[in-house]
């Protein structure tokens, strides 16, 4: 009836003598893992292997969504669907008993295995509605962790998911005041990234729970309402809804109806790990509308539910995919008066030294900034974390972005030189200190006091002002499609800075981030790592009409203003086709361009110039001035033996006060590409 794996006890007298259900041979996989090596060594697997399911069930990061929570050893938890213990270690890690129930043995050997050194586990293997009887009604909490929306499975009712709630509440403990909690992390069917085109996660197919589950299945997620509804039928009136992100799976930061995200800090939204996935608008500037039209309760990407008394914790932020030396978490807290606080977090033994050093750095730059009118975020150390003061105001990302929205480059370029004017200050009587990582989501502003709210990567040293802020820029330019206009005139004329260095930030951040990490992977390695696909609008209508169709007779154009060229800044010209044998069509160039490039056709073809000037000049075709990736057949003829013809026109001469106009008329010939190959080796065998 049980069984002894090290420390933990598993108790078989409800298993129905199989498992009813099995992902095959990856769970062989994985419990060879959890036999043969410690949980220290699963990073390296996880990397090594690149597979979803071993990532999925080993990371360390499962644990992130419920290790925040405010469990200790006079605690007793009930974990419903432990499946492999992606999150059992965090239980035995705070509480004093850990209950868990799952329904395969073969995953719940792999759970007792990883855990088998901790003595508080005790492993039911069986369906919940047969151990349910049995359990006792004192628990402090119960976490149903992606189990909720298979209730279907658990109960076999006609309302699964109000009766599922309905007997778990019987469990928890009834003390006035101290009431038991229950704890549901689920997806939102209206989360972002489905509307994106991420597959559902339980049918793997597009937009199925938008859609409610056409094709039914055995799994249903909510929308917030949904759950709402779910606690009415049950008498729960206190909850509180918390909001993982990016999701939560790999959590790393929770949000709150008492912290709710800002503009600009959503922009992590590549998590396809599991299956490819379309991309058919940009997530983060999705967010953004979605945040300052107040409606992000309703696309979150996941909720967890959490009833009873609200937690003092209204946001986390986990930085744990880091070196063991500096994983920390970043929490605000609200008492029941209302006041707040920040507090950082060692989640190592190994951070507590990063944590003393925050410390240190808050005092060295108090004393060099003193006078300066940029504050430095009050900091104290408690019991081995620290607290800060809890700051309201507007982070000076967000007033640059309002600048480049109402097109007031003379507000954003005012801001920058307050900024460095802020920097460059330096107390006489102060020691030798700067902070690397000065970006503009660090500084907030309220009226006219700016602070520094978060120096945690200070050195004790000069760093230029220039470097501090070309690090910023560089920041702030790569996490937005519209801020990629300002690298370039802007930086290099406005703001007096050297453009060759803007590009040599790159490296070294790559070179800061192997540091931080201790060269692990980050998530959106692995992420490339496993291999999953991210399909674009764009492509999707090339694919869907690439022969015959509206893009395969259609010019795409591309404008380079020192970002390089993207899918996201280029666009179709409407009517450049007179024939399917014939363009003409003229464009604008400002002077904020450096290169345009034309796509005259999807197909490898030929293509003769009739017309090609700027401003009514002739533009000399297969020179530096105009590239082509193709072969000249002649003065006017090229020879392209690809189905991505492009001919690259440098404009950084144009004239700056004008608006330039270039004039295309091109016949274009299509071949097949194997014949157009054979032309250009012959072509270029023949000038060699």
């Amino acid at each position: 009836m049980t069984e002894k794996i090290g420390q933990i006890t598993l108790d078989y007298k409800y298993y129905p003598g199989e498992d009813l259900y099995c992902d095959g041979k990856i769970e062989d996989e994985l419990l060879e893992i959890a036999k043969n090596h410690p949980e220290s060594e699963f990073p390296a697997i996880i990397e090594e292997r690149a597979s979803w399911p071993i990532l999925y069930h080993l990371s360390p990061l499962r644990e992130n969504i419920v290790s925040w929570l405010p469990i200790d050893k006079s605690m007793k938890v009930l974990e419903v669907g432990s499946g492999c213990g992606a999150i059992t270690g965090a239980f035995a890690r705070k509480a004093g008993s850990v209950t868990c129930i799952d329904l395969s043995k073969k995953r719940s050997y792999i759970n007792a295995y990883r855990h088998q050194n901790c003595d508080n586990i005790t492993i039911h293997v069986g369906n919940f509605k047969d151990i349910e009887p049995e359990l006792p009604c004192d628990f402090d909490y119960i976490f149903l962790i992606g189990v909720f929306e298979y209730a279907q499975g658990y109960m076999g009712t006609q309302t699964p998911y109000e009766d599922f709630m309905a007997i778990l509440k019987k469990h928890l403990k009834q003390e006035a005041g101290n009431e038991g909690k229950l704890v549901i992390a689920i997806e939102n069917k209206f989360g972002l990234k489905y509307w994106a085109g991420c597959r559902e996660d339980h049918t793997g197919e597009l937009f199925s729970g938008i859609e409610d589950y056409p094709a039914g299945g055995g799994a249903r997620t909510f929308t917030r309402k949904g759950l709402e509804k779910i606690c009415a039928v049950n008498g729960v009136k206190d909850y509180t809804f918390y909001y993982p992100y990016p999701d939560y799976k790999f959590m790393t930061t929770l949000y709150s109806d008492k912290r709710m995200p800002m503009p600009g800090e959503l922009s992590n939204n590549m998590r396809n790990f599991d299956r490819s996935r379309l991309l058919l608008f940009d997530e983060k500037n999705a967010f953004d509308t979605i945040i300052r039209e107040g409606e992000f309760p309703l696309y979150s990407n996941s909720y967890m539910l959490v009833t009873g008394k609200e937690p003092e914790i209204k946001y986390t932020k986990y930085s744990n995919d880091r070196a063991e030396q500096f994983a920390i978490r970043t929490d605000i807290m609200e008492d029941a008066n209302g006041e707040r606080w920040v507090e950082k977090i060692p989640m190592t033994p190994e951070a507590s030294r990063h944590i003393a050093n925050i410390k240190r750095w808050y005092e060295l730059l108090q004393a060099r900034y003193a006078g300066s009118g940029l504050h430095i975020n009050e900091c104290r150390e408690m019991d081995g974390k620290l607290q800060f003061a809890y700051i309201e105001g507007v982070t000076l990302e967000e007033m640059l972005d309002e600048c480049l929205d109402k097109g007031d480059m003379e507000g954003f370029v005012a801001l920058i030189e307050q900024f460095k004017s802020k920097l460059a200050y330096a107390n006489e009587n102060s020691s030798l200190v700067s902070d690397f990582d000065v970006v503009f989501a660090n500084i907030l502003i309220n009226n006219n006091d700016w602070y520094l709210i978060d120096y945690e990567w200070t050195e004790e040293k000069e760093i230029t002002i220039q470097q501090q802020l070309m690090r910023s820029l560089y920041f702030y330019i790569i996490s937005s499609d519209k801020r990629r206009k300002l690298k370039g005139d802007l930086i290099i004329q406005k703001l007096g800075l050297d453009e060759a260095t803007f590009e040599k930030i790159v490296e070294s951040e790559k070179q800061f981030q192997q540091y931080v990490t201790g060269k692990r992977m980050a998530m959106t390695e692995m992420r490339d790592a496993i291999g999953q696909q991210v399909l674009s609008a764009r492509e999707i209508e090339a694919l869907h009409f690439g022969k015959g169709g509206i893009v395969e007779n259609s010019v795409q154009i591309y404008t380079d203003e020192g970002a390089g060229c993207s899918e996201e800044t280029s666009y179709f010209v409407q009517g450049a086709y007179k024939d399917r044998n014939h363009i003409s069509f003229s464009l604008e160039v400002d002077a904020q361009m450096k290169y345009v490039r034309i796509d005259p056709a999807m197909d490898s073809c030929i293509v003769t110039v009739d017309e090609f000037t700027w401003n009514g000049k002739k533009i000399p075709v297969g020179t530096k001035r105009c590239m082509i990736n193709g072969t000249m057949l002649g003065k006017n003829t090229m020879l392209f033996a690809t189905t991505d013809p492009n001919i690259i026109i440098n404009v950084k001469r144009m004239p700056k006060k004008q608006m330039n106009t270039i004039q295309v008329k091109m016949e274009i010939v299509r071949i097949p590409i194997e014949v157009a190959r054979q032309m250009a080796e012959v072509e270029n065998g023949q000038k060699g």
